[in-house]
């Protein structure tokens, strides 16, 4: 248990009611803002198959931040590789999404903590995640948790 009474831990299947409420939260702040191409019903129309799935993956992560038996948080993660172009395993970071109320207590530096434990365990040299450019709070984050610009994706629409 953190300081906060938050508990960071392995998703289970009695979770998944709560992962797709927090990415459905995350999609309604975050992509609903910012990209205006995805599909904000994601989370209710394929969440439960597809993060259901990555509980059996093991190249797949799902994590949950647990305050009080309340799901407060979580973060996906996977990993890929070795390729012979890119001939390490390589982890990314697939979402994260902490509740407001939960925030500025390091619940979100806990999830991508246990998540960087995760891919070492699993022997990833290299962790990586996109994060909106005009998310400036997200970068900060990113950025705090041990993670530097190294490429720049640019978009346009036709």
């Amino acid at each position: 248990m953190s300081e906060t009474g938050v508990v960071v831990r392995p998703a289970t299947v009695a979770d998944l009611e709560g992962v797709v409420a927090c990415s459905s939260a995350l999609f309604a702040e975050d992509a609903g803002a910012r990209d205006l191409t995805l599909n904000l019903n994601w989370p209710a129309e394929h969440g439960p198959v597809q993060f259901a799935a990555a509980l059996e993956a093991p190249d797949r992560l799902v994590l949950v931040a647990e305050d009080g038996g309340r799901i407060v948080g979580h973060l996906t993660g996977s990993l890929s590789g070795p390729t012979p172009m890119r001939p390490i395993t390589v982890a990314t970071l697939g979402s994260i999404y902490v509740r407001p109320a939960h925030r500025g207590q390091k619940v979100g530096a806990g999830l991508v903590a246990e998540f960087r434990a995760w891919a070492r365990l699993h022997g990833a040299l290299y962790a990586g995640v996109t994060a909106y450019a005009s998310n400036e709070a997200a970068v900060r984050f990113y950025e705090r948790n041990g993670f530097a610009m190294r490429s720049v994706v640019l978009e346009s629409a036709l």
